[in-house]
């Protein structure tokens, strides 16, 4: 992958600092919050560009393995319900031999007695992958050490369907930028409408990200979606769970479920 896992034992500083900020995902089938992403953040809440444009490729690698360990150390003192799923952007060229570079990710998981079943990794098609064939390989890995596996950003980016087929993950996101006024353009419909009916054949989850408003909302559950993220519901709260709507109704992380 041009550099070797001599990286694995990289325990260097990075140039800079970060933090993380959880942003929930709605189950609306079930009027619970079903887990959180942890997105990237400056010190001061700065956005995830203002820390990604700072990566090279000669820390790449430290980077992504800090965020991963930050993510799942901050969800172990903040998630009270271990059925919560805890959801972590990944960089796939970042990760030279998957078994390897998962072990701090394991190690971080164990420390904060956060169950790794409900871990779940996003690789976005935004971002060139190298070495498809070496993604799948992650996968694989990830999936045979009980993790679940979501693609980010779907219907965008540089593979579509193609990238869908070959890595066959847990769950797609369908991108927001086909989901954004939804309700106004019949095109969208029909094209979400097909990528739902194809990962229920598949049995793969679809999550609905950047919801802002209930008519976005009233389509897409039409259209038979039941996980949902968005500005609808929280922003993402730094080093925090932020407060969660569902259907203009609050939901009391402590105890999930409504009614």
């Amino acid at each position: 992958m041009g550099s070797s896992c001599i990286d694995c034992r990289d325990d260097k500083t990075l140039p800079f600092e970060f933090k993380m900020a959880f942003q929930p995902i709605v189950d609306l089938n079930h009027r619970r919050v079903w887990g959180y992403e942890a997105l990237v953040r400056g010190v001061n809440g700065e956005s995830a560009f203002s820390i990604l444009d700072q990566i090279t490729e000669d820390i790449r690698y430290r980077f992504d393995q800090a965020a991963r360990v930050m993510a799942i150390e901050t969800a172990g003192a903040l998630f009270t319900q271990r059925d919560l799923r805890l959801s972590i952007n990944f960089m796939p060229n970042a990760v030279y031999e998957p078994t390897a570079c998962i072990q701090k990710s394991l190690a971080a998981a164990k420390r904060a007695n956060f169950p790794h079943r409900n871990l779940m990794f996003e690789f976005t098609e935004n971002e060139r992958m190298a070495d498809p064939a070496h993604v799948q390989k992650i996968v694989e890995t990830y999936r045979k050490l009980g993790f679940w596996t979501a693609l980010d950003d779907f219907g965008a980016g540089y593979a579509g369907l193609g990238l869908l087929a070959r890595l066959q993950p847990d769950l797609i996101k369908i991108d927001m930028e086909l989901l954004r006024d939804i309700h106004l353009s019949k095109p969208k419909q029909v094209i979400v409408a097909g990528v739902v009916g194809m990962a229920r054949a598949l049995d793969i989850e679809v999550l609905a990200e950047g919801v802002e408003n209930e008519q976005e909302l009233t389509v897409l559950r039409a259209a038979g979606i039941s996980l949902f993220q968005g500005y609808y519901f929280a922003k993402p709260a730094l080093m925090a769970l932020p407060d969660v709507t569902v259907l203009n109704r609050p939901v009391d992380i402590r105890n999930i479920k409504i009614g």
